[in-house]
């Protein structure tokens, strides 16, 4: 143990070796050990303890011995960890460990963020999908997760992009401008948690519905395997909680395939309690023609609150037909008049069991002024119906005083005088769980909207517009936090842009994406509608800065045996590879690399890549390994320091 601590304290004279929370980076020392790194060996020599021990002097020269030092930090269980690498399918937990395994702690990572790569035509649609799947231990998730450098930051507005300056900052300091970021959304959210955790009041997210993929055209990976994808929506639900304010909802959209399961697991991250409906949204009216059973018209939405106790829903009418019953205007505003006898209720609301709702009304002969003091030749008026039953009014009499200028006195049919209320168009409708307005339909108001904005024809099925502006119409105030970490093509932006513009709200959004085409979209479709609406706002877009995901995605790209070896050859001189990879030994067998099918070879080199090097962690800015920019250090400082 004294030899661990003495390493421990030598090593951590190097920023680099050391994580944010103060404990050293093992996979970093590893990788440096097994490229001979001089910074790392010359650490080991300036303490005799450790030149000692991993140090061999051959011919008056001293030789690092790697494969002891390797060896000291993987089986002497070096920092309580060790690392494993299995490859097994994804599987059923108990308290988030394997059945089969349950010394480690599981974080699943499939292939591509379980996203196809491009589009993909009937013609493909049989092919397996591929998936890389690791267990890893604890300090490698710490890394995987910690905080990305940025890069390629642009600030959009409506006459395109320009040079990025900075970030602007609200009363609280926090970031308030619009954010598109490009980069796998687990990580970006990692990365966006320090600046706003706490801080969104609704989170809508459209995810992979895993349905075996229904589209004729698709780009998100909807048939990976089930365990796959519950744990695959699990890790990205459980920090998004970490998101909302305390009075903060979450939007789930999904088809009924992962509905059942969806839910159970929603109701394990957000709380049963915290479910206040399911609903069902007419997104296709026309319904799937080919369906071998039944002919599927709607979707689902899935909303919680973060804490019921304090959730409130706005005043709104989202319906259009409802919206025309106010048919009335007086100097306030729109209205309808609406029986102000309490009708509902059953017998709690007859007058034997409310007595004190039970009291006269009195009107005077023209009908033009309404008391609730007994007046020579006034009428008095019971909470009585057509049929003589006798209920209550809808307030008690002190209540009623009020809001007597908002009743108005009729006569009705049969001669009798009715006592009305002006049913005001602000107090909005109670929402209902079945959307049927022909708005929603995905085809017209998402496929085809997207078209004429930007003229893509090719994306598959975008929400409508007004299926998420009717959500963030319901959920949020005008100066409220939107994300969206599912971004597609970009419904939830334009979507907060459009409701501003009705409201004259500031909502903020932050949309997440990370395909090539999608954020093409995204950013295109953002920018087009400032336009459109010659608004005064913008957007800033940046990237997690790139490693190992550079290389993940040349080869999904890759279409042949020869492309992959050269990418290879590239690996080698520049990626980080797994620590316990033997280079040596993998170009021997190079002959029986290229004996296997391109997949099978496309899952080797995905294996031998190390995974914490997807992207550039934050605390390795200034590693001159990963050539960060000055660029790229001053917009990820700007982000994370406010500076």
């Amino acid at each position: 143990m004294k030899l661990y601590k003495i390493l421990e304290t030598q090593l951590k004279k190097e920023p680099n070796f050391v994580s944010d929370s103060g404990e050293l980076k093992k996979w970093v020392i590893l990788n440096k050990a097994q490229n001979f790194d001089e910074e790392l060996i010359g650490l080991l020599l300036d303490n005799a303890d450790l030149k000692e021990k991993f140090f061999v002097k051959i011919k008056d020269t001293l030789v690092f011995n790697q494969n002891l030092f390797v060896l000291f930090l993987e089986q002497k269980n070096y920092l309580q960890d060790s690392y494993t690498q299995y490859k097994n399918k994804v599987g059923l937990t108990v308290d988030g460990k394997y059945l089969k395994q349950r010394n480690e702690v599981a974080l699943v990572w499939p292939f591509k963020d379980c996203v196809l790569e491009g589009g993909q035509s009937r013609e493909e649609e049989k092919r397996e999908e591929i998936f890389f799947n690791e267990i890893l231990a604890q300090d490698e998730i710490t890394q995987l997760l910690e905080p990305k450098v940025l890069t390629n930051a642009k600030r959009i507005d409506k006459d395109g992009e320009k040079l990025f300056d900075q970030f602007n900052r609200n009363e609280n300091v926090t970031i308030s401008d619009n954010l598109i970021i490009k980069g796998n959304n687990l990580l970006a959210l990692h990365s966006l948690k320090k600046e706003f955790a706490g801080k969104v009041k609704l989170i809508y997210i459209d995810p992979p519905y895993n349905t075996g993929g229904d589209a004729n055209i698709f780009t998100y990976n909807n048939t990976f395997n089930h365990s796959t994808w519950l744990t695959f929506m699990k890790n990205r639900l459980t920090i998004a909680r970490d998101f909302l304010r305390n009075d903060g909802f979450i939007a789930i959209a999904i088809d009924h395939y992962e509905l059942g399961y969806l839910i159970a697991l929603a109701d394990e991250i957000f709380g049963q309690e915290n479910r206040l409906g399911i609903i069902s949204v007419v997104n296709n009216p026309m319904g799937r023609n080919q369906a071998k059973f039944f002919s599927t018209v709607n979707d689902f939405m899935l909303v919680y609150s973060k804490n019921v106790e304090v959730a409130e829903f706005n005043n709104v009418i989202l319906n259009d037909e409802f919206l025309k019953t106010f048919d009335q205007e007086d100097e306030q505003g729109r209205y309808k008049l609406k029986n102000f006898i309490r009708v509902g209720g059953g017998d709690a609301n007859l007058r034997v069991n409310k007595q004190s709702f039970w009291y006269p009304i009195y009107v005077s002969p023209d009908l033009n002024e309404i008391s609730l003091d007994k007046k020579e030749n006034f009428f008095e008026v019971y909470p009585t119906t057509s049929t003589g039953q006798e209920r209550t009014w809808k307030l008690s009499k002190n209540s009623t005083e009020k809001i007597l200028h908002e009743l108005v006195a009729e006569k009705g049919s049969n001669g009798a005088i009715d006592i009305l209320e002006k049913y005001r168009v602000e107090k909005g409708q109670k929402v209902p769980t079945v959307w049927s307005d022909k708005k929603y339909n995905a085809n017209h108001n998402g496929i085809r909207l997207l078209e004429k904005i930007i003229g893509n024809k090719n994306f598959s099925f975008p929400k409508s517009l007004y299926t998420v502006l009717d959500t963030v119409k319901l959920l949020t105030g005008p100066n409220d936090l939107v994300l969206d970490f599912f971004a597609g093509s970009g419904t939830t932006g334009q979507a907060v842009l459009e409701l501003n513009k009705e409201d004259g709200g500031k909502r903020q959004f932050i949309l997440i994406e990370q395909l090539d085409e999608h954020i093409n979209v995204c950013n295109t479709r953002t920018q087009k509608v400032l336009e459109l609406n010659n608004s005064k706002h913008s957007f800033v877009f940046f990237e997690l800065k790139k490693y190992n995901q550079r290389f993940i995605e040349q080869i999904e790209n890759a279409n042949d045996t020869q492309t992959l070896l050269q990418i290879w050859e590239q690996m080698k001189a520049k990626s980080f590879l797994n620590y316990n990879v033997d280079i040596k030994k993998q170009d021997e067998h190079l002959e029986e690399f290229k004996a296997l099918e391109i997949q099978e070879q496309k899952q080797l080199l995905f294996e031998l890549l190390d995974k914490n090097q997807l992207y550039v962690n934050l605390s390795s800015l200034d590693d001159s390994d990963f050539e960060c920019t000055e660029e790229e250090k001053q917009v990820t400082t700007c982000f994370y320091n406010g500076n």
